[in-house]
């Protein structure tokens, strides 16, 4: 079932299937609500699963100020409050992660599901400095040199070619929005998480690293690593019946 509410004062859509103690799906970047539709059918088999599309998302309004980590999981706890959820199993990918993270180093919450997911702050090599300031540097002087006009048109196909897909995709607000999250670093939540949480890693991910992985895997208390050889940054998509598996397993009572 489709449904929609105002939270924040945005429309915030999401789905609501199924029946029994509540799962919230939380998708990743520059996805919606339907890229965890194949995690969503395994879930509904015992749960009542709630698929959310994250505001700037799916057919969820964007943000009209600069939202980081914060806002998006405030949004999430005002969603639990107004559906009367409680005590929630939580599952995140990539962002989505970042959300439970932070979510669950706070509130209540019967398990925590991270896959692929972002939350420790990208290890950043001269390269990517480089190609930050020479771009900063030449959006400064480009108008002075070319004209406003042809400097914007410059600055415009610089982007293209050194941002990334999920960066070019974005609207002007989810592109800073972008640039705030990835930077936060939620490394000193992680020791709060009471739940029991799963990770469940492709070992080929190159968005959020095995090195990301292990780190979650030593901070958070309660915390077991499953990792899938061969598979990538949506391990779910890359082994769906192991990831099914592993997955019903961990959600048994």
């Amino acid at each position: 079932m489709e449904k929609n509410i105002k939270i924040k004062g945005l429309n915030f859509h999401y789905t609501v299937e199924g029946s029994g103690s509540p799962v919230i799906l939380m998708h990743g970047w520059g996805c919606n609500l339907t890229t965890l539709a194949s995690v969503e059918k395994v879930a509904v088999e015992n749960h009542t699963v709630y698929n959310v599309d994250f505001p700037g998302f799916g057919n969820s309004q964007e943000p009209n100020e600069v939202w980081g980590v914060e806002k998006y999981t405030q949004l999430i706890e005002e969603f639990v409050k107004l559906e009367n959820i409680e005590n929630p199993i939580m599952l995140g990918h990539s962002f989505g992660g970042r959300v439970g993270i932070l979510y669950a180093s706070r509130n209540q919450v019967k398990k925590l599901i991270l896959v692929d997911a972002a939350g420790v702050k990208p290890q950043l090599k001269l390269k990517y400095y480089f190609k930050v300031y020479s771009f900063k540097l030449a959006k400064k002087i480009a108008p002075l040199i070319m004209g406003k006009e042809k400097g914007a048109k410059y600055i415009e196909n610089m982007r293209g070619k050194r941002g990334s897909s999920d960066y070019n995709s974005a609207s002007p607000m989810m592109r800073t929005i972008l640039s705030k999250v990835v930077n936060e670093d939620l490394k000193h939540c992680m020791p709060k998480i009471k739940a029991p949480t799963l990770l469940i890693w492709g070992e080929n991910d190159t968005a959020t690293p095995m090195r990301d992985a292990k780190i979650m895997e030593k901070l958070i208390p309660d915390a077991g690593l499953v990792s899938f050889p061969g598979c990538g940054h949506y391990s779910f998509l890359d082994n769906p019946f192991q990831f099914a598996a592993v997955l019903r397993s961990f959600l048994k009572d």
